[in-house]
């Protein structure tokens, strides 16, 4: 883990649980070593910053948004911790890339939704998560975020007082040597389900 790394998630993690009572359930169920695809839900800006605190003893990387990157001083930011990607049309060198990072064993975090959701449902995947599980066979683990829209809703200006809490799910493993089309759907559905059990688990 980098020293910049470290220094900004320790000032996440300190400021989340100091204003939002941050708390993290299940973060022990993230292989401490191999190449790993933590998914999450996204519905508020806080969700990455979040999702990056909760994550303990490894260095997360994100596939982040290509415009982030051409903003003066947050593209900066940005770059020191992700690599961009087209959600609308990803490229082939952006998929390339993550498979390529996770086969050297890095952790990559995801937000296979494609974008913040105004009404908290969870989406069906973006092709793209299976499709880079099945080609770099990492191990998927979900995480269901809770409170962020609340925090920070979709268009609001200013940050508000709630209880932020990430569950991690039990990891999906990718066994399998199938690299077709189908096999693909079938992990990203396997994901989003993941996802929608954490949520009903969350909310009763």
């Amino acid at each position: 883990m980098s020293f910049s790394y470290w220094f900004f998630r320790s000032l996440f993690l300190i400021s989340f649980k100091l204003f939002f009572g941050f708390e993290v359930i299940g973060s022990k169920k993230i292989p401490e070593t191999g190449g790993v695809i933590v998914v999450a839900n996204h519905v508020s800006y806080l969700d990455p910053m979040v999702v990056g605190s909760a994550i303990k003893k490894r260095q997360a990387t994100f596939m982040a948004r290509h415009g982030l990157f051409k903003i003066p001083l947050i593209g900066l930011f940005v770059g020191s911790f992700s690599f961009p990607i087209n959600r609308d049309n990803p490229q082939p060198s952006s998929i390339k890339e993550a498979v390529n990072r996770l086969k050297r064993g890095e952790l990559i975090v995801m937000f296979p939704e494609g974008g913040r959701r105004r009404d908290r449902t969870v989406l069906d995947a973006k092709r793209g998560v299976g499709l880079i599980a099945a080609m770099s066979n990492a191990t998927v683990v979900p995480a269901f975020v809770d409170g962020t829209d609340r925090a920070l809703p979709t268009g609001a200006k200013f940050i508000k007082p709630a209880k932020i809490r990430v569950f991690f799910g039990d990891p999906i493993e990718i066994k399998e040597e199938k690299k077709d089309r189908d096999f693909q759907d079938k992990i990203g559905a396997a994901v989003i389900e993941a996802l929608r059990s954490l949520k009903t688990k969350v909310k009763g």
